[in-house]
């Protein structure tokens, strides 16, 4: 029995979407400033509309601080985990 290879398993994953992102809880791999849980504070949306959504704003749900990110540095398991751990 021939089992089908799979080229890209991130292909088969549930891609994210920007637009999903809002209030979405991360776990970063390496603490930020000793704070390991993010929450997706803010989706910001670009100028003009029809251009891409490149940025977030994370929350750290401890201090509250607030850092912009690439989104699309969420989908980077290096990084970041989806949900808190």
């Amino acid at each position: 029995m021939h089992c089908p290879v799979i080229e890209n398993p991130s292909a088969s994953m549930n891609p994210l979407s920007p637009k999903k992102l809002l209030l979405t809880k991360w776990t970063a791999v390496k603490p930020i400033a000793k704070q390991k849980h993010f929450l997706v504070s803010k989706v910001i949306l670009p100028e003009p509309s029809n251009e891409k959504i490149e940025w977030v704003e994370i929350e750290a749900v401890m201090t509250k601080k607030v850092t912009r990110i690439a989104w699309r540095d969420l989908t980077n398991s290096s990084l970041w985990i989806q949900g808190w751990k």
